[in-house]
């Protein structure tokens, strides 16, 4: 319990944000890394090439919104570790805001195309390989929004990342009796990532940060540590649990 040393992790959207900082945090503590980006390959082959002797790391692309697609990363990316002992299921997005009178069915599947459905497919393919390490971690990154509903534009966003905290609580249930923990990470204001470079105004993370009580915005590096924690505790107690990530924002 609580060496990652030799582990062999699987962990989606590793190329950039907070995927990023959690691969870079799981190459440093002695982990295997399969790595997969969608777009970021640039940052999936830097953190490759920072790999420490005695430490395997790869760079797998795909688009896992197609169910082909996710198979292939973790048939490809169990052949390179020799199995699986620790997903994270980190890819996600919030596409765009728009208010309830904008959204059509195009928008509202490809937003829980990104965020709910790549997470199950990933886990599905996973499962077989996690529940042979006989004893394995499963990390789900869901958000402050999927608690709290997020701010004016995420609707479906939100009822996204509530459905991953749902998945968790239930795929926990499902897999406790047969070795693997299920787990969530709910991040709040994480500044430095992709995703509020594109989505967050300066103004709008100024007056969140006003608000948080530990008074910053939290980094990449804080829920990378998070991450690092419940992936470590193969034999641990928690399971089914979504841990709040935010400075003291909101607390469930």
């Amino acid at each position: 319990m609580g060496s990652l040393q030799g582990k062999r992790a699987l962990i989606t959207g590793g190329g950039q944000g907070i995927g990023y900082a959690i691969s870079e945090e799981l190459i440093r503590q002695g982990a295997h890394v399969a790595i997969h980006y969608f777009s970021s390959a640039e940052g999936a082959a830097k953190l490759c090439a920072s790999a420490k002797a005695g430490v395997r790391a790869k760079s797998f692309q795909a688009d896992l919104t197609k169910e082909s697609e996710a198979k292939r990363l973790v048939s490809e990316a169990s052949s390179f570790l020799g199995g699986i002992d620790i997903l994270i299921n980190n890819t996600g997005d919030l596409v765009g805001r728009k208010s309830l009178a904008e959204i059509n069915a195009e928008y509202i599947a490809g937003i829980m195309d990104i965020n709910v459905n790549s997470m199950i497919y990933v886990t599905r393919e996973a499962s077989p390989h996690l529940i042979k390490a006989n004893g394995a971690s499963i990390v789900n990154l869901a958000s402050l929004a999927g608690r709290k509903g997020g701010h004016p534009g995420s609707l479906i966003y939100s009822t996204a990342k509530g459905a991953v905290i749902t998945f968790t609580r239930a795929l926990s249930n499902e897999l406790a009796p047969k070795g693997v923990r299920v787990n969530a990470l709910a991040p709040g204001l994480i500044l430095g990532t992709h995703f509020h470079n594109t989505h967050t105004t300066k103004e709008s993370a100024d007056a969140t940060i006003a608000g948080i009580p530990l008074g910053r915005a939290g980094t990449p590096e804080d829920v990378a540590r998070a991450a690092a924690f419940l992936a470590a505790e193969y034999d641990g107690f928690i399971t089914g649990a979504t841990i709040d990530v935010n400075g003291g924002v909101y607390s469930a």
